[in-house]
C-alpha cells in the first residue's frame, strides 16, 4: 500500500485508515448508547463495555498511524481552490478531530483505571494509569461524556463540509478521499 499522497489524491493507507476509523468509530459510539439493553451487571452488558474500551483503543492506536501518514507528504491539492479562510477551519477541524481521537481513548482509559478495573486490549492487560479513585473517575467521566458530545458534533460537521465541497462547491475535496474505483 503507497503510503505517499499524490497530486490529486491522499494515499491508500490514508484513505483505508480514514474510513476504517470511520466505521470503528461508529460502532464505539453504538457500543455505548446501545449497553442500556441490557440491564447493568449482564454479561451482555459487560461484553458491550468491553468492546467499547477495545475499539476505542484501537482508535488510539490507529490515529497514531494516521499521523504519520499524514507527516509523509502535502495533502493533494484542492481544486478550484478554496479561500483562505476554509483552508484555516478544515485545519482546524482535523487537529480538533485528531485531538479528540487522542484524547477519548486516554480519557476513557484513565477512567477504568480510577475505577479499579482492567483494561483488556486484544488478550493483553494494560495497566492501570493512575491508582483507583472513584471521585476522580467520576469527574472524568464528566469529562468523556463531554467529549463524546463533542465528536459527534466535529464528525458530524466533517461529514457535511465533504458533502457541501463535493455538491454545492464541486471541487474535489472529497474525492481526494473516497476510496478508488475498479
Amino acid at each position: 500500500m503507497p503510503w505517499k499522497n499524490s497530486t490529486n489524491r491522499y494515499s491508500t493507507v490514508t484513505v483505508t485508515l480514514h474510513w476504517l476509523m470511520l466505521v470503528l468509530l461508529a460502532v464505539v459510539y453504538a457500543c455505548i448508547e446501545f449497553r442500556g439493553i441490557f440491564p447493568k451487571g449482564s454479561d451482555g452488558r459487560t461484553l458491550i463495555k468491553e468492546a467499547h474500551f477495545m475499539l476505542g483503543l484501537t482508535v488510539f492506536v490507529l490515529v497514531w498511524l494516521r499521523l504519520f501518514a499524514r507527516s509523509m507528504g502535502k495533502a493533494p491539492a484542492i481544486f478550484p481552490a478554496s479561500p483562505a479562510w476554509q483552508t484555516f477551519l478544515a485545519r482546524l477541524m482535523h487537529w480538533a478531530l485528531y485531538l479528540f481521537m487522542v484524547a477519548m481513548p486516554l480519557l476513557g482509559w484513565l477512567i477504568t483505571s480510577a475505577e479499579g478495573h482492567q483494561v483488556m486490549f486484544y488478550g493483553f492487560d494494560l495497566p492501570l494509569l493512575v491508582e483507583p479513585d472513584k471521585a476522580f473517575a467520576e469527574q472524568l467521566e464528566g469529562w468523556h461524556v463531554l467529549g463524546g458530545t463533542v465528536g459527534y458534533w466535529l464528525i458530524g460537521l466533517h461529514a457535511l463540509a465533504g458533502l457541501y465541497h463535493h455538491y454545492v462547491v464541486r471541487d474535489n475535496t472529497l474525492l481526494r478521499m473516497l476510496p478508488k474505483r475498479g
